[in-house]
């Protein structure tokens, strides 16, 4: 009895511990782009997407992922390399066109980043020198001397 109680505890404790470490991570972490391009599948994803559909065909009442990706596993072990070329070549594909709309992505970043760098500095000029001018007109300085 007593060891499940300090058990109760313990998991109480746990709970504590994880709910902060994960508020701290929200905070730190960066947003996502949304117009950032998705990394490309690999081989084997590629496979997987032609796998699941032949799954459902043949079994349509199984509603379980785990049970598709397990058999998708499995047959993709059992296959040679000369019937698994076709996907990594679709892979191979697929990786190429993720490269270049990347290339596209860094160029319109680095572009807009410029532009968005020069309003912040203007920006950034005229507070400061807005706040250099409320300062002097304050008065407050000649009352420390």
């Amino acid at each position: 009895m007593k060891g499940g109680k300090s058990n109760a505890k313990a998991d109480n404790k746990l709970s504590v511990k994880k709910g902060a470490a994960k508020a701290g991570r929200k905070s730190s972490k960066k947003e996502k782009d949304p117009n950032k391009p998705k990394r490309p599948p690999s081989a084997f994803f590629v496979f997987m997407e032609e796998f699941r559909q032949q799954y459902k065909e043949k079994h349509p009442n199984n509603k379980s992922v785990s049970v598709v990706g397990k058999a998708g596993g499995d047959k993709w072990k059992s296959l040679s390399d000369a019937e698994k070329a076709p996907y990594i070549d679709q892979a191979e594909k697929r990786k190429k066109e993720y490269e270049k709309k990347m290339e596209a992505y860094n160029k319109k970043l680095a572009q807009g980043s410029s532009a968005a760098e020069e309003d912040e500095s203007d920006k950034s000029r005229s507070e400061v020198h807005d706040d250099e001018e409320d300062d002097e007109g304050s008065g407050e300085e000649e009352d420390d001397d």
